[in-house]
């Protein structure tokens, strides 16, 4: 008898499970990925030993697909270049990767669907991004670029905080859903 009450107390009770707030990742996918070594073979016999100079930036864009399913796109570009000692800039490699993933929502307030999609959602892709910018830079020729990790919500909240100041709305894309949040 105790041990049906046990199994008892463990099941739902009236659909309350079916209430809970629910999010998780449905699929991933590399959207887009280029890799160009414009300048190959000079590039690969750069004499100097002074490290390229990176410029990366990243940009997280939502788009909704239906009443409880999401599609989060977090791109990430990086273009090195060497300097060389006559000062002349010269291209070593330009990596582009559009990574996108499919988030199932149910049951969650609106005013926290943003947040996670803006905050959450990147951090949790951005390690599978990150590998696959270092596979493909490893994979031209060159060291692996290791990126920094990115604090999304510090990103978010100055771009709220810019808005605010600015006194502007927060911006929608087409179809009432956030628009893409820029983080250069």
């Amino acid at each position: 008898m105790a041990e049906n009450d046990t199994n008892n107390a463990q099941a739902p009770v009236g659909g309350e499970a079916s209430d809970a707030p629910q999010a998780g990742v449905l699929a991933q996918y590399v959207k887009d990925l280029s890799f160009e070594n414009p300048n190959a073979p000079a590039s690969m016999q750069n004499s100097s030993s002074a490290k390229p100079a990176i410029d990366v930036s990243v940009n997280v864009g939502v788009r909704k697909m239906n009443d409880e399913m999401y599609e989060v796109d977090l791109k990430i570009s990086a273009k090195a270049e060497n300097v060389a000692e006559s000062g002349e800039r010269q291209v070593a490699f330009v990596v582009e990767l559009a990574y996108g993933t499919l988030f199932g929502i149910r049951n969650v307030q609106e005013e926290t669907i943003k947040p996670f999609l803006l905050i959450q959602a990147p951090t949790m892709m951005f390690p599978f991004a990150r590998r696959i910018i270092a596979d493909a830079t490893r994979d031209g020729g060159f060291p692996p670029l290791l990126l920094e990790p990115i604090n999304f919500e510090a990103l978010y909240q100055q771009q709220q905080a810019q808005e605010a100041a600015g006194g502007a709305p927060s911006p929608t894309a087409e179809d009432g859903e956030p628009a893409p949040i820029n983080l250069n």
